[in-house]
């Protein structure tokens, strides 16, 4: 059987990258290695991982450690002046701002294999209108379709940005218009724009801790110093953040549905954010993530949507509501704002599809979007009951996981993890789960500081039949789960 990189554990994927920027030069011979506390911190991994992955390169000579001193690169590496230089392809020499970019993938890893359950973040897919796409597709006339072949704005197709103005105040109680609103490639791009324009290197942003690596990737990768803040019962810990972090210029939320532990950002919890923002002269990026996907009478809208989110940026996609393949989401943005982030955008990637952009203008215009987002409204909570009760009945009833009124996945924390004492090694049953064919993500690959473990349980792009096949295939397991709390 093939082999992947899922099956790789964390701990021999971060070696291998260390040894290879040491091989590749990117770390010199002699050069002293962040302290690992530190070091841990900055690539999103536990402690433990990194210190394993040390101690492996300081066996096999590849780093020295000196006591009370530190941990350097093996001097011995370097080349002797007389020795003849071995053949071997010129190595690209990366800025410092490159070398972050490339090296987010020891910190961020997005996932390239076909999703299997209970891997989170993926939609359904199969219900997708596919032949309404195409019959609209067909329906552009032939003069409309010679414009969008040209060049085009790159802050978007107008008749797009309109309809997503439009789509805003209806779903999501967001008032804007469409002078403010940049299309983009899904709310990756988004996120490095707005790192890229906000910030300077060296710049404090808080995050959520646990919360999604793709943000810190993307900040991290500006130059940015990530700053992990507390995430309880309603939200981000602002005050905490605010209190250990005051330099920070930037803050990026979930405040919907917080990825990925779930809970809702108290209104409290909101305006002490934007207050916060306010005094500090910041920004908060809020990330939108499954707002669409509320499931109960009541749906909480926007944290844009407040009188006082003035210092707000939203950002949105269609990643989830439709699917990943169409690549399209936006930023809702203060018009200042709005040319220079459409200059940027120009010299990233110039602008999205023009055909794809007129017929999502035409589908959102025209009601399907709103029909299709009903009908996932209907299907995703019946397929989250059905994981519920296919887990209890493959653990005899030891594992009953609570249901929740949004999102796509469900989060199981046994009760010991973040109680004080080691930590539950989520990512351990996780290798072993993939093994049997199931992908279990351990909440442990979204923390940076938070000893929060546990299991994400993604229901949302399988039928009831692969629900129930996966429940089963993961039963000899599940009574290692621990109880929820």
């Amino acid at each position: 059987m093939a082999s992947t990189r899922a099956n790789v554990p964390l701990r021999l994927q971060l070696y291998r990258q260390l040894r290879a920027a040491i091989e590749g030069g990117s770390l010199a011979p002699g050069s002293r290695l962040p302290p690992t506390r530190e070091h841990a911190l900055s690539l999103g991994v536990s402690r433990n991982t990194l210190l394993w992955a040390m101690a492996r390169l300081q066996a096999e000579g590849y780093v020295a450690a000196r006591v009370g001193d530190g941990s350097y690169v093996a001097a011995a590496l370097a080349q002797p002046r007389s020795a003849a230089p071995a053949p071997m392809q010129p190595q690209p020499a990366l800025s410092l701002r490159g070398r972050a970019i490339a090296d987010t993938h020891a910190r961020w890893q997005p996932p390239l294999v076909a999703a299997l359950p209970f891997r989170i973040g993926a939609p359904e897919v199969a219900s997708f209108p596919y032949a309404l796409w195409d019959r609209l597709t067909r329906q552009i006339d032939l003069r409309e379709r010679q414009r969008l072949a040209q060049y085009l704005d790159p802050a978007g197709h107008a008749p797009l940005r309109e309809a997503v103005a439009q789509w805003l105040w209806v779903a999501r109680g967001v008032r804007c218009d469409a002078g403010q609103v940049l299309v983009c490639s899904g709310s990756q791009q988004a996120l490095d724009l707005i790192a890229r324009l906000l910030l300077d290197p060296g710049d404090e942003v808080l995050v959520e801790d646990p919360g999604y690596p793709g943000i810190r990737a993307a900040l991290l990768g500006q130059g940015a110093q990530v700053r992990p803040v507390p995430v309880d019962g309603e939200g981000l810990c602002i005050d905490t953040g605010a209190a250990r972090w005051p330099a920070a210029r930037l803050a990026v939320v979930t405040p919907t549905h917080q990825f990925p532990v779930g809970v809702r950002m108290s209104l409290a919890r909101r305006r002490a954010l934007l207050d916060w923002a306010e005094r500090h002269d910041a920004w908060v990026v809020e990330d939108d993530y499954d707002g669409e996907f509320q499931y109960g009478p009541h749906r909480l809208e926007a944290l844009t949507s407040l009188p006082q989110a003035g210092r707000v940026l939203y950002v949105g996609t269609f990643s989830k509501i439709l699917h990943p393949g169409l690549r399209l989401g936006f930023i809702v943005l203060p018009p200042a704002l709005l040319r220079a982030f459409a200059a940027a955008r120009a010299v990233c990637d110039r602008h999205a599809p023009g055909d794809n952009q007129a017929v999502l203008a035409r589908f959102i215009a025209d009601g399907h979007l709103l029909r299709h987002l009903n009908r996932m409204r209907e299907l995703y909570p019946r397929r989250q009951q059905h994981l519920i009760q296919a887990l209890a009945e493959a653990s005899e009833g030891r594992l009953q996981l609570a249901p929740i009124a949004q999102g796509l996945h469900l989060l199981h924390e046994p009760p010991a993890a973040g109680a004080g004492g080691t930590p539950q090694d989520d990512e351990r049953l996780s290798q072993q789960a993939l093994a049997a064919g199931v992908m279990l993500t351990p909440l442990s690959r979204y923390t940076m500081a938070s000893p929060r473990r546990g299991w994400l349980f993604g229901y949302a792009g399988y039928d009831e039949a692969a629900l129930t096949r996966a429940a089963q295939r993961l039963a000899p397991l599940l009574g290692r789960l621990g109880t929820p709390r």
